[in-house]
């Protein structure tokens, strides 16, 4: 099992935020198997936040669900530190309602799909987005949660 160390910032007054503990355990599920310790920060943030640092850092200048920020150590450092990741809790709720998904399940879906860009999963290519969303998928079921990629039709 991962031990998982957890900062969580919250830096918005956003309706329907999940706990910090229901944020430990869907990054936990992301970890497990992949490290055995893991030092995480989660920072909730309203639009203004993410679209400022999606701009700075993607060339992206409007907010989005979620932003990865890989801890960059010397290969020397034997230091546990994962990253972190900038959740905009409007942007979640909003993609909740607009997919018809249940708000906590789009928060889980958040949270594991950012937390293995930290270990280094991406979404580039069809191949790697096709293993990613696998994974997510078998993941968020391991938590009772639906394919988040599954149309809302199907999930009704």
């Amino acid at each position: 099992m991962t031990e998982l160390i957890l900062d969580v910032q919250r830096a918005s007054e956003a309706p329907a935020q999940p706990t910090d503990a229901q944020i430990h355990t869907w990054a936990s599920a992301a970890l497990r198997g992949q490290r055995d310790t893991a030092e995480l920060s989660v920072r909730i943030v309203d639009e203004v936040e993410s679209q400022e640092l999606n701009h700075r850092y993607r060339g992206k200048d409007k907010p989005t669900n979620v932003l990865s920020f890989p801890a960059d150590l010397p290969e020397d450092l034997d230091l546990p530190l994962l990253g972190d990741l900038v959740i905009c809790a409007p942007v979640v709720a909003r993609e909740a309602e607009q997919q018809r998904k249940e708000t906590d399940a789009h928060w889980a879906h958040m949270v594991v799909h950012g937390t293995l860009h930290l270990l280094g999963f991406d979404h580039i290519d069809d191949a790697e987005a096709e293993a990613m969303e696998r994974l997510e998928t078998e993941l968020l079921a391991g938590l009772g949660i639906d394919d988040p990629y599954r149309p809302a039709e199907i999930r009704e």
